[in-house]
């Protein structure tokens, strides 16, 4: 495993020196394995930022109705899919998940921003206290009304002041209300956040569909990083489509030291160096992950390690068993939705955040359903019926809470252990423990995600930036 992983790198490293040196700039370093060394993420150059705009906003739902409002974020124009989220609290948490990537989130929440925007501090592990990533990924922010001044003994500054500074726009004064029941009668719609210009209908013609972009691509690393634990000797490949800093800190807290790959990286050909494969979650559609899929379908054909999805990993795991997945109405997006267990009858109160779901009547006789969505009868989870593998629609970390199925990390992590435990008795000199020596030739290569900027301004980012990622990781 060392020299197959080591050796691209080193490739890649001197291309990145010589012909793409602003690529390195958002490298990610890794943590050590004999200690707990921050992983330093170095803020990429805020040339989104903008001063707080205060002009007037409008909110425009493509064939739909057009909301005047308030900027109260950067002062930038830009389209995305429109959300909603029931979450009365964790608007740190939301903003900052990867799955948001490419929407405008609504709040139903009426006030928002009352305790302000806290500060990027970091745990022992090297993994965000507050956010769910470095960077806001929301495309833009919409609610009815934001408090401008905060209070809270962990506040740094305003939503205002975060939203300008990442170069979101936001826009408060609109009647929430209003454009909920239009999401949830018409489904998420395309919509414009448009700021200090008047609503010009012929710039409907302009609305970008993140659907049709491999959003996954966006948000996943570009090269392996590592998170070490000190309480356990279990390695687990995490598969980034997105990952939350909360889902890594649910497995290092557990004794699992943590490597994560890019979501198109060939698992399958390195899973005997792991104790078990953990997919995460993600922003958009499943099914652009055609790579993803394939390999876990070889991982599944060629591999007994236990494995574990939680949204769009739990999909991708439905696609590569052969089942479908559907996209829904409006989704569900909200921290207090029930889900059913249908192994034990017992219902749990859940955070979810997804758009798209497994239909479980295309599930084969290998798999059965392990949790439905009591409020809309969807799928929320699927087991095998002979192997360690599983997977849930909602997250079980999730860091706003509630946290009533977080148990499941420990059902993973008694299997990832069965596993060690067995491996052990016919491989004795069998150690998974990662190697320093390859944890610090991965943490040079380390290539960071690059913040949103709304679908416009990512399109408008030009092929350059694409080119230079392609070639980077070509060579």
């Amino acid at each position: 495993m060392l020299f197959r992983l080591a050796k691209p790198a080193t490739s890649r490293l001197a291309t990145i020196t010589k012909g793409h040196a602003i690529l390195a700039k958002h490298s990610r370093p890794f943590a050590t394995v004999n200690s707990n060394t921050p992983r330093l993420q170095p803020t990429p150059p805020r040339t989104r930022a903008t001063p707080i705009s205060h002009d007037r906003a409008t909110f425009t739902i493509r064939d739909g109705p057009v909301f005047s409002g308030k900027s109260f974020g950067a002062a930038s124009n830009i389209s995305g899919e429109a959300v909603f989220t029931t979450s009365l609290v964790g608007y740190p948490e939301s903003l900052t998940d990867p799955s948001y990537r490419g929407q405008i989130l609504v709040f139903t929440q009426p006030l928002i921003g009352n305790y302000g925007v806290p500060s990027a501090a970091r745990d022992d592990n090297g993994l965000l206290r507050h956010f769910e990533s470095p960077n806001l990924q929301a495309a833009g922010v919409v609610v009815a009304d934001v408090a401008e001044q905060y209070s809270h003994w962990t506040a740094v500054k305003s939503l205002g002041e975060w939203c300008a500074e990442e170069g979101v726009p936001a826009v408060s004064g609109v009647d929430t209300r209003a454009i909920v029941t239009y999401l949830r009668e018409q489904g998420s719609s395309l919509a414009r956040i448009t700021i200090g210009e008047e609503y010009d209908a012929d710039q409907d013609e302009a609305f970008t569909d993140p659907e049709q972009i491999n959003l996954v691509g966006k948000v996943s690393t570009k090269a392996p990083f590592h998170v070490s634990s000190g309480t356990g000797d279990y390695h687990v490949a995490v598969i980034d489509c997105g990952v939350k800093e909360n889902i890594l800190r649910s497995l290092v807290s557990r004794g699992a030291s943590v490597t994560a790959f890019p979501y198109d990286y060939p698992i399958h050909k390195v899973a005997h160096h792991f104790d078990g494969v953990f997919i995460s979650n993600g922003p958009g559609d499943p099914t652009h992950c055609q790579d993803t899929v394939y390999h876990l379908r070889r991982l599944m054909e060629s591999s007994q390690l236990p494995i574990m999805g939680i949204c769009l990993g739990h999909q991708l795991l439905a696609l590569a068993s052969g089942a479908r997945t559907i996209k829904l109405k409006y989704g569900n997006r909200a921290h207090n939705i029930p889900a059913l267990d249908l192994t034990t009858g017992r219902c749990h109160i859940t955070s979810q955040n997804h758009g798209y779901a497994v239909d479980a009547s295309t599930l084969n006789s290998d798999w059965k359903e392990l949790f439905i969505n009591l409020n809309d009868s969807s799928n929320e989870g699927i087991v095998h019926k002979s192997r360690p593998i599983f997977g849930t629609q909602f997250h079980p970390e999730a860091k706003g809470g509630p946290l009533d199925s977080s148990y499941l990390f420990d059902t993973y992590l008694e299997s990832v252990s069965r596993y060690k435990k067995s491996q052990a008795i016919f491989q004795p000199e069998r150690e998974n423990r990662p190697s320093p020596l390859l944890v610090d030739l991965l943490a040079k290569e380390r290539v960071g995600v690059v913040p949103t900027t709304g679908m416009e301004n990512l399109l408008r980012m030009g092929e350059a930036g694409e080119q230079a990622m392609r070639a980077a990781n070509a060579a």
